[in-house]
């Protein structure tokens, strides 16, 4: 990702952050104020059932012409009289009747047409006939009777006989449904099964029965959505004291969520007219920081890598930036000087350091040397003697040769002169021949020393591998007493993994880290100098590869080289 790219996101993300909170905000507010209008219908429902309520209150005191009847029955007398002068007082009723203590009617009076259409009443068999005694007013729920909306009623009188009357509601209700809310929002009377009582005025809803009777089953008594015929409503609803049905209040929802749909539309463009210049000014900010910082960027990792003939053109810079380019191209500069000065006094210290290396590893050979010459030149040593001597000196030799050699290297390596001379190598054959090289140690010591590599080529040096592979196979031999030594290779995704596995004397974790350092030496009374795992490394990374080792002490060790097929 640029660096323009990154200054970019980063200036847009800080001035958008705030936006986050402020549409969630948003959404709180839209939640919040919808419940606050779902409220206003949910107490104007309350309010419709205590108005109906309040009118069956009232009848139980428009009732007291009872106890005028009660005593005409129990004189004997005819209440006629006195219920046609109740209907007469109260124009809701009606009909009036009085059942006996059974209930069956004994006299009548209302509408003609009425009486004509209901026989005699028998409720002798009505569970729902209040007890004697009890002056209780029992209310049914609504039914429809030539458009008006009627409830029957049961009233226990003092002689224990019963006052049965049928009352219309059409007043009342007539007036709680002219009241409006909104343009569409009205008072219904819904049964509890959802069927609605319409008003002479109110149109049809087209509101499937069974959803009204799911809401009222429901624990809610907001109704935050509700599909009618030809649109949405939301409203509330409230329960009365007649049986089974409910005052609800239902408003169009696009009517009573119109202004906080129209708040959310400014408070929308609002964000929408920040986030277009956070986007603008996130490219302008980027822009102006974007160029020196880059510039500044690529100059500092060619820097990094020694190019240090780098030059930042100053007129794209501007305030501190400008500054800070000058800064950096006079820093250059004297880093260029700086760096030759360095690279002659490396050079001194690159010679003094090889001298004393080769001085102190060259001491304990030439010693022996020397000791050896001493006495064969005296004359004192037998023949058995001489030759003995003759070969260890020849052995001292050797290793003087072997140790010049690492030294030599040693000395290519830190001065980044060991090139490889990659080629098409076959690794099979390779193997085969380092093996054969350690072969007389691994006899003399009685180890199995097994070779599985499969038949594969890489890119790489076949001198310098071939030493690798030797230099491992000593080393497994060399810590091994007894049991094996192995050489395996695999193909892998990307390139070839060779392992030595030994089952030898094994390393200590705390040697582990530095085993492949310069002088180290896993035990200080073995023979060698501590160079051919660090030579090792040397010669595997400039293959492009890695070196690693498992162990366990006691359990033994494995090396795994691991080797591109093709030079990186």
């Amino acid at each position: 990702m640029s660096i323009f790219s990154k200054l970019f996101k980063l200036f847009l993300t800080v001035v958008l952050m705030p936006l986050i909170p402020m549409a969630l905000l948003l959404v709180y507010y839209q939640e919040h104020l919808k419940d606050n209008i779902l409220e206003t219908h949910a107490n104007l429902a309350q309010m419709a059932a205590s108005s109906i309520n309040q009118h069956i209150e009232d009848l139980g005191w428009r009732l007291s012409f009872a106890q005028n009847v009660s005593e005409a029955l129990q004189k004997s007398q005819s209440p006629q009289e006195l219920l046609h002068n109740a209907m007469a007082a109260n124009p809701d009723f009606l009909m009036l009747a009085v059942l006996d203590k059974e209930g069956k009617e004994t006299y009548r009076v209302g509408e003609k047409a009425l009486l004509a259409k209901i026989p005699p009443l028998d409720l002798s068999q009505d569970d729902s006939l209040p007890q004697a005694g009890s002056n209780d007013v029992s209310v049914s729920g609504f039914e429809v009777v030539e458009g008006r909306p009627i409830s029957e009623f049961v009233y226990t009188m003092p002689n224990g006989d019963y006052l049965y009357g049928i009352v219309s509601f059409f007043g009342l209700l007539t007036r709680m449904q002219e009241q409006r809310i909104g343009r569409t929002g009205q008072i219904y009377i819904v049964g509890e099964d959802g069927q609605f009582f319409y008003g002479e005025h109110q149109p049809r809803l087209g509101i499937a029965a069974g959803e009204m009777k799911r809401i009222f089953e429901g624990k809610e008594r907001f109704i935050k959505s509700l599909k009618g015929k030809d649109s949405s409503f939301v409203g509330a609803y409230a329960p009365t004291p007649i049986w089974g049905t409910y005052a609800v209040v239902l408003q169009f929802k696009d009517e009573a969520f119109r202004a906080i749909h129209y708040t959310n539309i400014i408070i929308l463009l609002f964000m929408l007219a920040i986030a277009t210049l956070a986007y603008f000014g996130a490219l302008t900010f980027a822009e102006s920081l974007g160029e020196p910082i880059a510039a500044l960027d690529k100059a500092a990792k060619e820097v990094s890598e020694g190019n240090l003939d780098q030059k930042i053109d100053e007129d794209i810079g501007w305030g501190e930036f400008k500054n800070l380019i000058t800064s950096f191209n006079k820093m250059t500069a004297d880093l260029k000087d700086y760096q030759a000065l360095q690279l002659q006094a490396q050079l001194s210290q690159m010679k003094e350091d090889l001298f004393r290396a080769v001085a102190h590893d060259l001491r304990a050979p030439l010693l022996g040397l020397q000791g050896y010459i001493y006495i064969l030149s005296s004359g004192k040593a037998s023949q058995e003697e001489e030759k003995e001597y003759l070969r260890l000196m020849s052995q001292a030799a050797a290793n003087l040769s072997s140790l010049l050699e690492d030294v030599l290297d040693v000395s290519r390596l830190e001065a980044g002169m060991l090139n490889p001379s990659f080629k098409e190598v076959d690794l099979q054959k390779l193997a085969r021949e380092a093996a054969d090289t350690v072969a007389p140690s691994a006899q003399e010591k009685k180890l199995e020393l097994t070779v599985q590599v499969p038949s594969v080529s890489l890119q790489a040096d076949e001198k310098l591998l071939r030493r690798v592979l030797v230099n491992l196979l000593s080393n497994a031999i060399k810590f091994t007493q007894e049991g094996f030594v192995r050489l395996e290779a695999k193909k892998e995704k990307r390139g070839v993994s060779i392992t030595v596995q030994d089952s030898g004397m094994g390393i200590d974790p705390k040697d582990q880290q530095t085993i492949f350092e310069k002088y180290h030496q896993v035990r200080s009374d073995s023979r060698g100098y501590g160079l051919g795992l660090f030579i090792s490394r040397q010669i595997v990374c400039a293959h492009g590869g890695d070196i690693q080792v498992s162990s366990e002490p006691g359990k033994g060790s494995t090396f795994t080289v691991l080797l591109p097929k093709e030079k990186k």
